[in-house]
């Protein structure tokens, strides 16, 4: 099957692939709120038929929570898995949207063509990057061309509590070669990037008691252990003078780059001045001797995201409180085991609590180890290329802050390894007011899909 001719339908077809995203956008497919349940189905449904349309046998399957949908069709070469997620994040605060987030418009911006709505860009644009690719294949040649399954959920922005069941039940369905995710991003602005590294996530919160009620500061100031106190030099314990995570073993299993991957990190010519002078900063915080894409793909945090005790309101009470709280939060990579960083990290802190306090720790809180895909495959250099054929940049290996727990469950559950491709640009504001996705990435989306099938096919 020859390449040219479906790229020549995506063009002539962008209009009409914008009009079927349109009508998904306009499904307010809000996974985390109750009110909103009727229409994850329905989007479910839209799925089921547009999938359909293409010849694929696809099915909405029910879960206790929203449904998956999920479809196959038969072709030669490899069997390729492609995920996304029809559900979206809630539109609050509302009053700062300047359209309504479900009645989506083509807009003219100084930057080009966007596409304005709830989910544009997160993820139902990006999951029809991929359909509309598949699309364009099928009508040009009359088939898709290699083996295809679907498979879109409708709990992503609401901590996808269906997802490991499902998977684990349907395991051998789900098998294929390789898993392709779009639910990621350029890197700049016209560089596209395949990920290979995603870091995990391991939550703590903890509560310091001293004194059985908050104590009057001038009758008990100085004589009783203010659990305040106690709780700042804990926090302040976590790192040293060079900004190293001080929690025993914390760095087992934290590998270095390969010169190769360091290599084209250090030609994507990231600014770490101008990086952190958007958001009002001006020098780096984190391990001292490392680089700015180091610090943010490839090497573990320890951070502290939420801390009160004592009177907070207006105007001023003198009390020694009886609690203090402290959120904290471990960003992991490579093999750092999060039971493990888990254990010693409280053993680490009730070391440190003094005669006349005690330390409680909540249970069930979040811990996911880092996701790590090996570019082995010739699939990935594959992909690579056919996305450099693309774009006006070479497409490079890059790693992500952020967590994307499915990318590890399809290689610790189904035994896949995942490549995540993604299309949005760092200013679409994802989960915030005015969401949007570029005109140009959802056309050179579908084009850089068609490409990677011809590629890997």
């Amino acid at each position: 099957m020859t390449l040219d001719p479906v790229l020549a339908r995506i063009d002539a077809d962008l209009d009409a692939s914008v009009a079927r995203l349109m009508e998904l956008l306009r499904i307010p497919s809000i996974s985390t709120d109750p009110a909103y349940a009727a229409h994850c189905q329905e989007a479910a449904d839209w799925l089921v038929e547009d999938l359909a349309s293409l010849g694929v046998a696809a099915e909405k399957r029910e879960t206790p929570g929203h449904p998956m949908v999920v479809g196959h069709i038969d072709g030669d070469g490899p069997h390729l898995l492609f995920y996304g997620h029809y559900d979206v994040q809630p539109v609050d605060p509302l009053e700062l949207w300047d359209t309504p987030p479900f009645e989506p418009e083509l807009q003219d911006t100084p930057k080009g063509k966007v596409i304005r709505g709830r989910g544009t860009s997160d993820d139902k644009g990006q999951l029809m990057t991929f359909v509309e690719a598949c699309r364009a294949w099928k009508e040009v040649h009359g088939a898709l061309p290699c083996k295809l399954t679907f498979f879109f959920e409708g709990e992503e922005e609401s901590g996808s509590p269906s997802l490991v069941p499902f998977m684990q039940e349907n395991r051998e369905e789900l098998t294929s070669d390789m898993a392709l995710i779009c639910d990621t991003g350029l890197y700049g602005h016209d560089t596209p990037a395949i990920v290979t590294m995603l870091r995990g996530m391991l939550q703590e919160e903890i509560t310091i008691t001293g004194p059985s009620k908050d104590l009057h500061s001038g009758m008990f100031g100085g004589i009783a252990m203010n659990p305040a106190r106690v709780l700042t030099k804990v926090l302040s314990s976590l790192h040293d003078e060079t900004g190293t995570v001080t929690v025993p073993g914390f760095y087992d299993g934290v590998p270095e780059l390969s010169n190769s991957v360091r290599a084209q990190w250090e030609g994507l010519g990231f600014d770490e001045k101008a990086f952190l002078g958007e958001v009002g900063l001006s020098e780096p915080a984190g391990e001292q001797g490392r680089t700015g894409l180091e610090m943010i793909w490839s090497r573990p945090t320890a951070e502290i995201n939420g801390m009160w005790s004592g009177y907070t309101g207006a105007g001023f009470k003198t009390v020694l409180p009886s609690k203090a709280h402290a959120k904290v939060s471990f960003r992991l990579v490579g093999t750092q085991d999060p039971e493990a960083i888990r254990a010693s990290f409280r053993k680490m802190v009730a070391d440190m609590i003094p005669t006349d306090c005690e330390v409680s720790f909540s249970e069930d809180l979040g811990a996911g180890p880092a996701s790590v895909m090996s570019t082995e495959s010739p699939m990935f250099d594959a992909a690579r290329q056919a996305l450099s054929d693309e774009w006006p940049n070479p497409a490079a290996y890059v790693g992500s802050g952020g967590s994307i727990p499915i990318a590890g469950y399809f290689k610790s559950i189904i035994g896949t390894d995942a490549m995540l491709i993604g299309f949005g640009r760092d200013d679409d504001q994802l989960h915030s007011p005015n969401e949007k996705y570029d005109l140009e990435s959802f056309h050179k989306g579908i084009r850089s899909w068609a490409r990677i099938l011809a590629a890997l096919t």
